[in-house]
């Protein structure tokens, strides 16, 4: 079954071009992974906070697996936390009516 991961990224005050830098690096390198069927950054405020979302769609549980195993991935797990105000929010949805 396909994975449809969606999550978001609370950046601290000043810290938005750094949190953003690292992400685009994920959608870089992530976008080449063979089990990878989307890999999408948005970002929008709200509340007065900056908030940074990926949207990812993974062929199936190993590729998933495969993605977090990356070396790309350990690295931005390592660097991102001190940006952000407060955890990541990570939603791994099950489709009940997608195309």
């Amino acid at each position: 079954m396909q994975n449809f991961v969606f999550v978001r990224f609370f950046a601290k005050p000043g810290s938005e071009d750094k949190v953003k830098g690292i992400l685009q690096n994920m959608v870089d390198n992530s976008r080449q992974e063979p089990g990878c069927m989307l890999y999408n950054l948005y970002e929008m405020s709200a509340e007065g906070k900056h908030i940074f979302c990926l949207a990812e769609q993974y062929r199936d549980d190993a590729a998933l697996e495969a993605h977090r195993a990356g070396s790309y991935y350990k690295e931005y797990r390592a660097t991102i936390m001190e940006l952000l105000d407060g955890p990541i929010e990570v939603n791994i949805l099950t489709p009940i009516d997608a195309v």
